[in-house]
C-alpha cells in the first residue's frame, strides 16, 4: 500500500486500503463511499463519449468505472443522494440511473438496468490521486463515434464505435 496523495482532503477520505478499497467523496464532503478500486470487484475503467455523458458532465467526455455494488459502502450521506432515471438518450434502451449529491450536485456514480448488481462510479470521484492515475487509468473507450475531434483518446486504450458492454 502507497502513501495516499488525496489532493482535496475531506472526513474519512483514504487512499488504496489492504482490501483494494479507496474512498470516493462528493465535492461538498457531505457523501464519501467507500468503493473497489483494485481486485476482482473492480469490473473495467474506461472513459465514455456518448451524448449523455457530454451533457451530465458538461464536458468532452466521463472517465468511469465499473464496480460490483456488493463490495461498495456508503459510508456517510446516502440520504443525500438524488435519483434521476430516464432510458430515451440511453442507446441500449435500458433505464440509466444517475445519483447525484443534492447538496453539491456532484454525480457519484450510475446504475443501468441492463448491467444489475453493478455500480457505475466517476472516477474524478476518487479521493487519491494516485488511485485515479494509476489503479484507474482508463482501459476502454466506448463510443468513440461521438469523439470530439480535438482529443485523439489515451495511448494503449481499447477502442469501441459504440458501446463496449452491449456492442451496441
Amino acid at each position: 500500500m502507497s502513501t495516499s496523495n488525496i489532493l482535496l482532503p475531506s472526513a474519512g477520505a483514504k487512499g488504496l486500503q489492504p482490501d483494494g478499497r479507496a474512498t470516493a467523496t462528493c465535492f461538498c464532503g457531505a457523501v464519501q463511499l467507500l468503493l473497489p478500486v483494485d481486485g476482482p470487484d473492480l469490473i473495467a475503467t474506461f472513459i465514455c463519449n456518448c451524448s449523455d455523458d457530454h451533457k451530465i458532465h458538461a464536458s468532452a467526455f466521463a472517465s468511469n468505472f465499473v464496480v460490483n455494488e456488493s463490495a461498495t459502502v456508503h459510508v456517510r450521506g446516502q440520504d443525500k443522494l438524488t435519483r434521476y432515471a430516464q432510458r430515451k438518450t440511453i442507446a441500449t434502451g435500458n433505464e440509466m440511473a444517475n445519483y447525484f449529491c443534492s447538496i453539491c450536485g456532484t454525480l457519484m456514480y450510475r446504475v443501468s438496468s441492463g448491467y444489475t448488481g453493478k455500480l457505475i462510479p466517476r472516477i474524478g470521484t476518487v479521493d487519491d490521486f494516485d488511485v485515479q492515475n494509476n489503479q484507474l487509468r482508463p482501459k476502454i473507450e466506448q463510443f468513440a463515434k461521438n469523439r470530439m475531434a480535438w482529443f485523439k483518446g489515451i495511448d494503449g486504450t481499447e477502442v469501441h464505435e459504440g458501446n463496449f458492454f452491449t456492442g451496441a
